[in-house]
């Protein structure tokens, strides 16, 4: 069975990118533009085994969304990975103090994208 991976980004070209690095490795992936729609989708019903998301987005950015997420009893254990051309420390400790498992900086090569998967997901292809 394919591990999914939920991606929360308002750049369709990064969605499309990160879709094609994952679903070559084996993995399923749901996408969503932005926090509100991301969280629209988890609670529709969606487990994914790993949320992949953005800060900087509109409507609902990526640390709200990942408070909101946080809140879900469904999503309290999945982990959840920041991908972002963000580097403020302020910014990372906070993410993580909401509950984020880890903070990436764009740009991050398909390898190192997936090496850090198999860290948060050992079972992962």
């Amino acid at each position: 069975m394919s591990k999914t991976i939920l991606i929360v980004d308002d750049s369709p070209t990064m969605i499309m990118s990160l879709r094609a690095t994952l679903e070559m490795n084996g993995f399923t992936v749901e996408s969503a533009s932005d926090g509100s729609q991301a969280l629209a989708i988890l609670q529709g019903g969606l487990r994914p085994h790993l949320i992949i998301t953005d800060i900087n987005m509109p409507n609902m950015g990526g640390l709200e969304f990942i408070r909101a997420a946080r809140a879900l009893p469904s999503c309290r254990f999945i982990p959840i990975l920041t991908l972002t051309t963000e580097s403020d420390q302020a910014k990372r400790d906070e993410s993580r103090s909401l509950g984020a498992t880890g903070w990436l900086v764009k740009p991050l090569s398909g390898p190192d994208l997936l090496g850090v998967i198999r860290q948060v997901l050992p079972a992962a292809a």
